[in-house]
Formats: C-alpha cells, structure tokens, sequence
C-alpha cells in the first residue's frame, strides 16, 4: 500500500475491465476512494469486489447524460469533492473507409468524444472542490499521432481527445484543475483481443505484430498504464498540465 492518493476520491468511467480496472486498483492501493462506471451490473459488482472496500459502482453509460448526473449526484452525496477525474471510458472498432456507415461514425464519437465531453463539464463543480487542485486525464492513444488503417474513426476520436485538453487548460485558467492526455501504445487488454475477432488465432497473430512493432519487446499490460495514471492523479504532477504522456513502449518515438 502506498499513499501517493491518500484522501483522495477518484472517479473512473469505464472501470470494469483492462486499463480502467487496473487504474481503479492501482489508486486505490496508493490511499484514494475509487468510484467506477460501468455498463452492465455484474461486471461492476465484481470489479468493486476487486479493487476492496474503498470502492463504490456505479451502472452508468458516459455516452447518456442522465448517467452522468446520477453518477456526480452520488459522488456529491458522499464525499462532495472530486480530486481526480480518469475519463477512460470508450473504444471502437476496425472498419475500412469502404465500410463506414453512419452507425459507426456516430457510436465512436459518442463513446470517445461526447463521453469525455460531458464527463468533464458535468464534474466541473465537484473538481472545484478538489483539496489541492484536481487532476484530469483524458484516455488517449498513439492513433491520435499515427495513421492506422481500418482504424480511421477511433483515430479520429483520439485526435480530438487530444486537443480538447489543449483547449480546456486554456479555458480552466486559474481554476486549478489540471488536465492530461495518457495515451497508451497496444495494451494487452480484452478491447485490444477482440479487434482480431474471436478466433484465437487470429488473436494471437494481431498480439505477435503489434508486439514486433514495439522497440521495447513486449506488449504493454494494464497496470503499466495504471502505474502513469497515478503519477498524473498524484501530487508529483503538480507542474505537469496540458501533456500527452505516451506510455507506448516507444511505438510513437521511432
């Protein structure tokens, strides 16, 4: 147990699986008080049950603004103040430009540009209340600075994910609220599994690529990404606003 978040009380969209489960432990390991959403019930109950007892589920889908209000009423109810804000909820699928239909383009973006959107301006209140200033960090990717085929729409997403903080730093002047992008390179997650589809195979083939692409030899793991997240949330960032934190084993510096 360590106590970089000690007092702390974060909220993580998307905390059930991969990343955002790994992120939800890590904080709460270093002292903090761990809210989560996810979609579907059951996956929530058993992530609180793995992160321990200073955690608390929420059913909640960030890409519907009611969710969202129920989600920042019970934080309001309970602790009245958000300190760290991980806006990790979202993803996408690979679809070639021939392919695209609207459904796809419009579910993307909803999922990883209006969740963010309306995540962050609906906490706005409670980050105001933060102890020592709030910290913000918005899920990134290293498509947000690299072509991917078939990936274009989630690329796009990241993009923009991307200059919404360069934006909102700007317009949150002197409300001491800190905000950063962590952009992971290919993370051995289920939502990066199942790109390949579900024959295992196929899997095992996108994980021995990807993994071929990285100057560091080895894929990422959750708690990899989990482990910059709580230098983001913490205290040691204090200075640091604005950035996109690659943790990518280099992927994006060659």
């Amino acid at each position: 147990m360590g106590n970089k978040l000690t007092h702390k009380v974060a909220v993580i969209t998307g905390g059930t699986s991969g990343i955002g489960l790994a992120a939800a432990k890590a904080f709460a390991s270093e002292g903090a008080f761990v809210y989560i959403t996810g979609r579907r019930q059951a996956e929530l109950d058993a992530a609180v049950a793995a992160i321990g007892p200073n955690a608390t589920g929420v059913q909640a889908d960030s890409t519907r603004l009611a969710d969202l209000d129920r989600l920042y009423d019970t934080v309001r109810e309970r602790h009245g103040r958000i300190d760290v804000l991980y806006a990790n909820a979202g993803g996408g699928g690979m679809v070639p430009l021939s392919e695209l239909t609207e459904a796809h383009v419009d579910e993307t973006f909803d999922r990883n540009v209006k969740g963010v959107i309306f995540t962050v301006q609906k906490a706005l209140p409670l980050l105001d209340k933060a102890v020592r200033g709030a910290s913000v960090i918005l899920a990134g990717s290293t498509t947000s600075v690299m072509g991917t085929a078939n990936f274009s729409i989630y690329s796009a997403t990241k993009a923009a994910v991307r200059n919404l903080a360069r934006s909102w730093i700007l317009e949150l002047k002197g409300r001491n609220i800190r905000i950063n992008t962590l952009s992971p390179g290919p993370t051995h997650t289920p939502g990066l599994v199942e790109l390949a589809g579900p024959d295992a195979a196929q899997q095992q083939g996108l994980l021995d690529y990807l993994t071929s692409q990285l100057p560091i030899g080895r894929m990422g793991q959750p708690e990899d990404i989990a482990k910059a997240a709580v230098y983001l949330a913490s205290d040691d960032s204090s200075f640091v606003t604005g950035i996109e934190l690659f943790v990518d084993g280099g992927m994006v510096q060659i």
